[in-house]
């Protein structure tokens, strides 16, 4: 037998693209699904860092004018007309409420202060809802990710002890293809958790920060009103 006959006829293709196409149609699926979770996972980091970053910047806009000596009833006004969100949000569903018992018919001043703050309470309780959307997802893809790689890789090698066995050829040459297929899934499914993880633990301690802010301008408004609200009575 020459030199020639031991070396085999087609080598394998170890590129990325050829360990996908030669890898089993359960592992191939497993590849996809840690892919598409790949792309949702940066998809809904751009998202959230716009949004987070948005929102911040309504929040110093808005304590700008509040705090600047303007009427509360000129920035009610101004702000009732249009949709609105965080600290503005906060604002205009206790003006909403304080001008509810304060124009009626019958004053009613009796639990306007708990009423104020239980506005508040939900005001925020939305606010907070409404950032956090779609976190479980980047949660669930940063501990699920490995797990469903290793899956993967699991299954990738024991179809690869099955073909060695078929073939009963041990050498490197067969056994490295089918071994890096396996790994492959493992390498995506880290490729997918590890962003998720991060970008998962960067928002929460964002929604935490901007969550206190709301609670502390709620706690200040509160006792603005609570002055009025004593003055009045």
């Amino acid at each position: 037998m020459t030199p020639a006959e031991l070396v085999p006829a087609v080598s394998p293709d170890l590129s990325i693209w050829g360990l996908f196409l030669q890898a089993h149609w359960v592992v191939k699926s497993v590849m996809l699904g840690l892919l598409a979770c790949s792309i949702w996972v940066w998809a809904i980091a751009i998202d959230k860092t716009i949004l987070y970053a948005r929102t911040k910047r309504a929040m110093d806009r808005f304590e700008n004018s509040f705090w600047s000596g303007q009427s509360l009833e000129e920035l009610y006004r101004s702000l009732s007309s249009r949709p609105t969100h965080s600290m503005a949000a906060l604002f205009v569903a206790a003006m909403r409420e304080w001008k509810r018992s304060f124009e009626g018919q019958a004053r009613s001043f009796a639990g306007l202060q708990m009423r104020i703050e239980k506005v508040m309470d939900v005001t925020i309780a939305r606010e907070i809802e409404r950032l956090e959307r779609r976190l479980l997802v980047l949660a669930t893809v940063g501990s699920a990710g490995p797990f469903v790689g290793l899956f993967g890789t699991v299954w990738g090698i024991m179809n690869s002890f099955q073909s060695i066995a078929a073939s009963k050829n041990t050498s490197l040459a067969v056994v490295a293809p089918g071994i890096a297929e396996a790994l492959f899934a493992t390498a995506i499914g880290l490729v997918a958790a590890i962003p998720a993880t991060i970008f998962y633990n960067k928002f929460v301690a964002e929604v935490n920060r901007q969550a206190a802010r709301l609670e502390g301008f709620a706690d200040e408004f509160a006792a603005i009103l609570s002055r009025q609200i004593d003055e009045r009575g």
